[in-house]
């Protein structure tokens, strides 16, 4: 689930999450069971209705969301698990920071560790990237025929956003994380239909790679979203789009 696309190249990112469904499932169910610790009712709980508005964008089924709620109230068995953040730097410049759910720490870290090596990254100390990113909500609106640009400016407005950038396919509402679950709870009232809504980091500006550069970087953000333990991967570098397609 990586944070460095929203709305361009919408059909391809859906191709890849059609292919690794399975996977991703698996990692919103954590989200999912996490957030529920805190209470089951979405309606007193903004962080798991959050989460699951989050699965429902990547068209997780509703039962299977009922039985990750289920589970983190303790009607089934659950994992503990424990929300992570590593700070790093890639190859050629880049910054990522990472976002791991995971019971086994260590093991975590070492998973990790060893893919950054292995694609010319390292991991570093905590804050050592942070400060090139800024912690917003992103809401991806679906752009469906008739619906206006005006309309959804108007309405993240009325919503409290922050700023509507509009692209071929998209609209992407940008909000403050304290007033994200309000705005998506609003957007979701007036009937809009999201690719995605979650919390993310968005680097304050990018690096650009091309070619091999591009290839290389490419491989290590997939093989970092590829770990069990590993939620989201966010990064500063703008990636040509044949590169975001492969």
């Amino acid at each position: 689930m990586s944070g460095h696309s929203h709305a361009a190249n919408i059909a391809n990112k859906k191709a890849k999450i059609d292919a690794q469904r399975g996977k991703i499932f698996t990692k919103l169910g954590r989200e999912l069971a996490v957030a529920a610790k805190a209470g089951a009712d979405p309606n007193t709980n903004s962080k798991l209705a959050d989460a699951i508005a989050k699965a429902r964008s990547f068209n997780m089924p509703n039962e299977n969301i009922k039985k990750c709620i289920a589970k983190a109230a303790g009607e089934l068995s659950a994992a503990n698990y424990e929300e992570l953040t590593y700070e790093g730097y890639g190859p050629n410049g880049s910054a990522l920071i990472i976002n791991a759910l995971t019971d086994n720490k260590n093991r975590t870290v070492d998973y990790i560790r060893t893919v950054m090596r292995k694609h010319g990254g390292s991991l570093g100390n905590t804050g050592c990237v942070s400060y090139l990113f800024d912690n917003k909500g992103v809401i991806v609106v679906e752009r469906k025929v008739g619906l206006d640009e005006d309309v959804v400016m108007e309405y993240a407005i009325e919503a409290g956003a922050d700023d509507v950038v509009t692209e071929d396919d998209a609209f992407t509402v940008y909000t403050s994380v304290q007033s994200f679950s309000e705005v998506r709870k609003y957007l979701e009232e007036k009937g809009l239909s999201f690719f995605e809504a979650s919390i993310e980091m968005i680097p304050q500006s990018k690096i650009t790679f091309e070619g091999e550069n591009a290839a290389k970087f490419q491989k290590l953000v997939d093989a970092l979203e590829d770990l069990d333990d590993v939620q989201d991967v966010y990064h500063n570098v703008d990636l040509p789009e044949e590169d975001e397609e492969e």
